[in-house]
């Protein structure tokens, strides 16, 4: 049986992320959000109890650390796996205390003013005042509410060790980012792909860090050379 694109969206985020994706690849499932799930280890069984048997995994920033953790549970049954906007690197100093200033803020204020203040460095700066891009993702980001804001920022804070995993991935494997995401720049997906053997690195000109809706032409084509890669046995 051939596997199936499965699609997991990141902090905030729902299967409305994956819209583009989603009408091209028309046999593609998603998970429609992680809500209140307070761990990495947590969301990759939540996902696996609706996954395919086999699948090609795709994972968008948060959902890809959920994705090499589904990796590392079950190798078996991820065909390929495409690793976009991401990171892998431990706690940086600050992190906890940036997310946590979003997180008060969002239980002060409410969820629109979290969102006011996190989504627009997510974007490229030119496509910040474009309503239809920006429009969708903020109702998205909102939609999602600050619980579950806080929850999966719990989650990043605690998030499992993954770089050592990166050696031993021996299937086809996609990284990108946007050449403007300013959260998970070039420098550090070009890592991510130099630890995995045979990753293809995809930097998509003039995009940020919401790569799915910014450029989904671009991100698609390079979803489909991704998928035509032979699977491993």
């Amino acid at each position: 049986m051939a596997a199936q694109l499965m699609l997991l969206p990141g902090l905030l985020c729902d299967a409305r992320i994956f819209s583009a994706q989603r009408r091209w690849f028309r046999d593609s499932v998603a998970v429609d959000g992680f809500g209140t799930i307070g761990t990495i280890v947590a969301m990759a069984r939540y996902a696996l109890e609706s996954a395919p048997e086999r699948i090609s995994l795709l994972g968008h920033s948060m959902g890809a650390r959920v994705a090499l953790e589904i990796y590392r549970i079950a190798p078996s049954r991820v065909e390929r796996l495409a690793l976009i906007s991401t990171g892998v690197h431990r706690v940086r100093p600050g992190e906890a205390e940036k997310r946590q200033a979003l997180v008060d803020l969002g239980r002060a204020e409410g969820a629109e003013a979290l969102v006011d203040r996190w989504l627009p460095p997510m974007v490229a700066p030119a496509r910040a005042g474009d309503a239809d891009l920006v429009a969708p993702l903020h109702r998205m980001c909102v939609d999602s509410g600050v619980e579950a804001f806080a929850a999966q920022v719990g989650a990043l804070l605690g998030r499992p060790e993954v770089e050592t995993l990166l050696p031993e991935i021996d299937c086809p494997t996609l990284v990108a980012t946007g050449s403007l995401d300013s959260w998970s720049p070039p420098d550090q997906l070009a890592a991510i792909a130099g630890a995995i053997r045979g990753a293809r690195l995809n930097i998509i000109d003039g995009a940020g860090h919401m790569l799915p809706v910014e450029a989904p032409d671009s991100l698609n084509a390079a979803i489909t050379q991704w998928l035509a890669q032979p699977a491993r046995p």
